[in-house]
């Protein structure tokens, strides 16, 4: 039986315990639609490598999923990510780059996302690290857009990122990533959002915020005045 992870020296890989808890809940985005898509086939590189340091992980297809706006919330492709958002604990995107910018394919899963679901806000807190993969020469552009994108979202990102370039070149014909400093370097990463997730998974109190728990307060208040009329 091939092992699944050929490239990974097991020897030098650190591990951290769930503390007897549920695994890190970790889903994958990607932003392409090709039928063989760089970005899907790093984000299932991501995937297998989570799964080895102890993660639960999803992978979100965006094939079929309507533009922003253009179907009501109930489409099933739209109920699909957006209740793999609330699952989720931690996120991995990885966007091709398009005229110098994250795909478009991308874009439209981050714009289905609403600021907040009820009272829940389906990506507050939560890590993410961000990967492109690039047609040509390394470009930074993407993963700078997914930080910046990250952080809007109120999101965690982590330190380490991974940009791919010539992505064609860095998988062989079964579709696996060969090795190289680049593999090398999605390795750091996927271990480094375990490590974060676990760390801030049990911290909801850094991301709460005095301006939510007055609107809350006054929301309240509003709600028991209205009652004694």
């Amino acid at each position: 039986m091939t092992h699944p992870l050929p490239n990974l020296d097991a020897s030098l890989i650190q591990t951290r315990d769930s503390d007897g808890r549920h695994k890190p809940r970790i889903l994958l985005l990607y932003g392409s639609t090709r039928a063989r898509s760089f970005s899907r086939l790093m984000v299932e590189e991501a995937a297998r490598l989570l799964e080895h340091f102890g993660a639960e992980t999803r992978i979100f297809n965006p094939s079929g999923l309507p533009l922003p706006d253009d179907a009501p919330n109930d489409h099933p492709k739209v109920q699909e990510l957006l209740e793999l958002m609330q699952w989720s604990e931690g996120q991995v995107w990885c966007s091709p780059e398009r005229h110098g910018s994250m795909s478009a394919v991308f874009k439209a899963q981050i714009d289905w996302v609403p600021l907040a679901i009820g009272a829940v806000r389906p990506t507050q807190g939560k890590t993410l690290a961000v990967m492109q993969v690039c047609g040509g020469s390394q470009s930074f552009n993407v993963v700078n857009q997914l930080r910046v994108l990250g952080r809007w979202m109120r999101m965690f990102t982590i330190p380490n990122q991974s940009s791919v370039p010539k992505a064609f070149l860095e998988f062989d014909e079964s579709n696996r990533m060969k090795p190289s400093a680049l593999y090398d370097r999605v390795v750091d990463v996927m271990e480094e959002l375990v490590k974060f997730t676990l760390l801030l998974r049990d911290r909801p109190d850094l991301v709460d915020r005095y301006s939510e728990r007055k609107e809350s307060a006054e929301a309240l208040t509003q709600r028991v005045n209205q009652r004694s009329i």
